[in-house]
């Protein structure tokens, strides 16, 4: 179980064990490893020096996507391999993955025609494996208007309308190391790997420092994968960085705008001005834009979005939707995230391939680079694999395809909406509305037992927050390791982003319950309120430029 409170033990099973592997990076890749290997019968622990998804992996375009840009530059491989993940992605955790029409407009002089985008779009429903009942349509500019009225008119010939899937990056990363945690891996949060330990030349371990109490352990495992996405590098220099291949990081921003500013019905993919591709989404009352593609070599854990950033998304909104004139005020969020891709000499940003690869030094140290969220079961597979090639450990065959991952065990897609109306009426048992218990089964699925059964303990003292909200931070303290409340409200429900005013009003009441349950000292509830704030200005700080 990954319980916060349970942390420390955690620590001490790190420190006393010899593992099988061990995995370094709590991203969506890391933890795609962690499952793979653990459920083949490998003894696996997991470290990530911030919290679990805090990098890449809460910050994407949040789709499980078929990568249809990548036809484009005719990756063929890569658009059939990741089409096909998408539909596994979504079967094995249906509540936290969802399939999402996208709208793909087409004017003259655009990059894309309605010749060019039919043909795409068949060709992507065959690689992809699509299902008949999402494969691809073309409709009529009169047809398009109806689906999303703000469209551009001008030269308006028609639209593609094809399926992506929407997800929750940070919930997806978190449900997949939950269900790893409970095959046995033990995955802990906040926990750093300073140096690597070596016997006869080749690694053997890690000297690792817990990040929230400052004590030391040292994790022995027959092989180490190094899965930290734009630290990969960092990481690697800490062993030796041979085979010449390095990383070339890019930034990539988003913008969240309510919906009674940006009152989209439709989700749409459409080209800018520079020939580039961007996404515009509507979420539960918002709408999110993005994104930008620039290349990055700042510290890659604070990334932010500047107004330059901004102002290009809101002039690519202008350009597309005419009708919609926005300015920075009306942002109420952002996120900044950084793509880890392979150095490829010459390459504009959006040019560099997102393909993965497996890199090993002569030391051991297994590196996996480059990648895609929706790619990440299938990565995981070819790194398990490599693993156990190269230590000739007895293990088989990967067993991921069709494993549910945490609170997604409902029997598929065709049974989750009946078993989110099921759910709904039995929530009204433990004080919470019929609305408020839907909400929680389909965010957090067969899981959300347990909220209920927090929701009807707390009752009696909420702490000052509604229930919902309450059942949501005990869970996350007790299931999700949630050890800050930045921890909560950025990646384990994603409010910083979709519901920032709602963070404002209920930061101190969070906080307060985690220092009754967690124990935090006045100097640690300090330092946590500190962190959350930075979070929030690192969420609005554009604002500042443009004043």
């Amino acid at each position: 179980m990954l319980s916060a409170i349970g942390r420390p033990k955690l620590m001490k099973t790190l420190n006393s064990f010899q593992f099988d592997l061990l995995v370094i990076g709590g991203g969506i890749t890391g933890a795609g490893i962690a499952l793979d290997a653990v459920t083949r019968g490998l003894s696996v622990a997991l470290v990530e020096m911030q919290d679990f998804a805090a990098g890449t992996s809460s910050r994407s375009t949040k789709l499980v996507h078929g990568g249809l840009r990548y036809l484009k530059q005719l990756e063929v491989q890569m658009v059939a391999e990741v089409g096909k993940e998408r539909e596994i992605v979504y079967e094995n955790a249906v509540h936290v993955t969802e399939p999402e029409w996208m709208l793909l407009p087409f004017h003259k002089g655009g990059t894309f025609g309605p010749i060019s985008t039919s043909a795409g779009l068949r060709v992507y429903d065959f690689l992809a494996g699509v299902k008949r009942d999402e494969r691809r349509k073309m409709l009529s500019s009169e047809e398009t208007l109806k689906k999303e009225p703000l469209l551009k008119t001008t030269g308006l010939s028609g639209a593609g309308y094809y399926v992506e899937y929407r997800t929750d990056d940070a919930r997806l990363t978190i449900e997949v190391i939950k269900k790893a945690a409970e095959k046995g891996a033990v995955c802990v949060n906040y926990v750093k790997a300073e140096s690597f330990i070596y016997e006869q030349g080749q690694i053997v371990g890690v000297d690792v420092v817990d990040q929230l109490s400052g004590e030391l352990a040292t994790i022995h495992a027959t092989k180490v994968v190094n899965a930290t996405g734009p630290w990969v590098d960092q990481v690697r220099a800490k062993d030796s960085i041979e085979n010449g291949k390095q990383l070339r990081m890019t930034k990539g921003i988003h913008v969240v705008i309510d919906q009674e500013d940006f009152p989209l019905k439709q989700a749409v993919y459409f080209d800018t001005h520079d020939g580039r591709m961007v996404f515009a989404i509507p979420r539960n009352g918002k709408t999110y834009v993005g994104t930008t593609d620039t290349f990055y070599d700042d510290d890659p854990k604070n990334p932010v979005a500047t107004s330059e950033d901004v102002n290009y998304i809101l002039e690519a909104i202008t350009s597309m939707f005419p009708s919609i004139q926005l300015s920075p005020q009306q942002v109420e969020s952002t996120w900044a995230g950084i793509r880890p891709l392979i150095f490829e000499e010459g390459k504009d940003p959006s040019e560099i391939s997102r393909k993965d690869e497996i890199w090993e030094s002569t030391s051991g140290l297994i590196t996996i680079a480059g990648g895609k969220l929706t790619g990440y079961r299938k990565m995981a597979e070819m790194v398990v694999d490599h693993v156990i090639a190269k230590s000739k450990l007895p293990y088989g065959t990967s067993h991921t395809k069709n494993l549910p991952l945490s609170g997604g065990d409902v029997g598929g897609s065709a049974r989750f909406s009946a078993f989110v109306e099921m759910k709904a009426l039995e929530g009204q048992r433990y004080g919470l509305t019929y609305d408020e218990a839907r909400q929680l089964a389909a965010f957090y699925g067969t899981n959300v037992d347990q909220l209920f059964a927090y929701a009807s303990v707390l009752q009696e003292n909420t702490y000052g927050l509604p229930l919902p909200l309450a059942a949501r931070l005990a869970y996350g303290i007790h299931f999700e390791m949630t050890c800050t409340p930045a921890d909560f409200f950025v990646r384990r429900t994603g409010s910083v982003y979709f519901n920032i005013d709602g963070v404002y009003s209920y930061k101190e009441q969070v906080c307060q319950m985690m220092k009754v349950q967690l124990g935090y000292t006045d100097d640690q509830l300090d330092y946590y309120r500190f962190d959350l704030e930075k979070q929030l200005n690192a969420a609005t700080s554009f604002r500042e430029e443009n004043a």
